[in-house]
């Protein structure tokens, strides 16, 4: 089913209305009910009884996000939320890592003596646990150093960090976040198709491709890096789309 996002926009956040200096623009825009004057919205097109929310010249209307503008930002703040999420637990492995490397012995002695324990149910069901690889790489983190734990948290936070300050750009779609999202992800591409090779689960391919599909998403509908005109048709588009805005809504040709 094809999304309305005009009308979807204008039900949560209201019509946007404007009456044009232009009496060839403002006729169109405007009509006359037996309830009082009404104008139409220049996001969904549809009339709405009351005094226009402004007026003036046509190509200082509004700059009202339509149609597709709207079904991209959906995607950016999609984005935005997944990476707020995935920031929001990284910190929180981090500050796992970092209580873990202040009482390392503590938390390796309360394991074993667990280990010990679950031994025996876990040998009655044929399975060895001291053979397990997740019981291996729990064992293996055990070994390093306190300054190495303190060096993982470190990097785990600035990874966090460039996690969140992503989310908030892309929520607001500023192009420097769609660069810096595009480039952080990049960047991660080979090392969890490393993680692939190492082992296969649904989590890291599902990851894996939606990480792909948000680079050539962002990159291509956004023009970064010269794609498809690059800047300069980006803001060309911007800049035709707010001088036609009325004329659009109005139904009047522009050439």
């Amino acid at each position: 089913m094809k999304i309305d996002w005009d009308r979807r926009t204008c039900a949560r956040k209201g019509h946007v209305t404007y009456a044009p200096d232009d009496p060839r623009l403002r006729v169109p825009l405007h009509a006359q009910t037996a309830l009082g004057d009404v104008w139409r919205c220049l996001r969904c097109g549809d009339f709405v009884l009351g005094e226009p929310h402004g007026s003036g010249p046509a190509d200082e209307a509004p700059l009202v996000a339509r149609g597709k503008v709207l079904r991209d930002l959906f995607i950016l703040r999609f984005l935005a939320i997944e990476r707020a999420v995935r920031g929001v637990f990284i910190v929180l492995v981090a500050v796992a890592v970092w209580k873990f490397s202040n009482s390392q012995d503590a938390v390796r002695k309360l394991f074993n003596d667990y280990l010990d324990a679950f031994r025996p149910v876990f040998r009655h069901f044929h399975y060895d646990l001291d053979h397990s690889p997740v019981v291996g790489s729990i064992q293996k983190a055990f070994g390093y150093k306190h300054d190495t734990l303190l060096l993982v948290a470190a990097l785990l936070l600035a990874y966090a960090l460039i996690e969140l300050v992503e989310a908030v750009g892309l929520w607001y779609a500023k192009r420097w976040a769609e660069y810096l999202t595009v480039v952080a992800t990049a960047a991660f591409l080979p090392l969890e198709i490393y993680e692939l090779t190492e082992h296969i689960s649904w989590l890291k391919i599902a990851t894996l491709v939606l990480n792909i599909l948000a680079v050539l998403y962002i990159a291509l509908t956004k023009r970064l890096f010269g794609l498809r005109g690059g800047r300069r048709k980006f803001e060309e588009e911007r800049h035709s789309a707010s001088l036609m805005e009325v004329e659009e809504s109005a139904g009047v040709a522009v050439g």
